[in-house]
């Protein structure tokens, strides 16, 4: 797709204005997406609409997720300083903590922490899954964690794009980010 397709268009309208209210209506604007087409890797970038995570993926070497098959899905894929790609296991990240006092999890030393834990934290199991489940009034594909209280909903952008919403117990509403595939499936 080009740039001036209207459906990328509309996300770089979204960039621009941080709204989780025009992020939303976009989002219920697309069309769901199945299981099977979220086969692959792909390469994620948070669309910011101040939500408490904002940035934070990003900051922290986030490259995006991997769906093996439906049963077998990895939600923290994260970039190493030799350029692999590893998985991390949710479970070890304080998420509750992370959303509660969001500007410690953003300070510079914060990421560099970070960086110097990641491989404690590395795994090669899945810790996720893909089912069809509603969201919002719409039966699409969803990445449900094994251990967090967290479900990743997916809407098609185009054929290789989806605009995820990370449904987390305890938010004020969705983390928005964008994933496009970067492996065929």
């Amino acid at each position: 797709m080009t740039a001036d397709h209207p459906r990328r268009s509309a996300l770089d309208d979204l960039r621009a204005k941080r709204d989780i209210r025009p992020a939303l209506r976009y989002f219920d604007s697309l069309a769901p997406v199945t299981v099977r087409e979220m086969l692959g890797r792909w390469r994620g970038i948070g669309l910011a609409t101040r939500h408490p995570m904002d940035g934070l993926l990003e900051r922290s070497g986030w490259y995006g997720k991997r769906f093996e098959t439906s049963e077998a899905a990895h939600p923290l894929l994260f970039g190493t300083a030799g350029g692999n790609v590893v998985s991390l296991d949710p479970a070890l990240i304080p998420l509750g903590s992370l959303l509660r006092f969001p500007r410690l999890a953003h300070l510079p030393v914060a990421a560099q922490a970070f960086r110097l834990v990641r491989p404690l934290l590395t795994t090669t199991r899945p810790t996720a899954r893909l089912r069809m489940t509603e969201y919002r009034g719409v039966v699409t594909a969803t990445m449900c964690y094994d251990t967090l209280p967290v479900h990743d909903v997916f809407r098609r952008i185009d054929d290789d794009t989806v605009l995820g919403a990370m449904d987390t117990r305890g938010s004020p509403h969705p983390f928005m980010f964008v994933l496009t595939r970067d492996e065929a499936r």
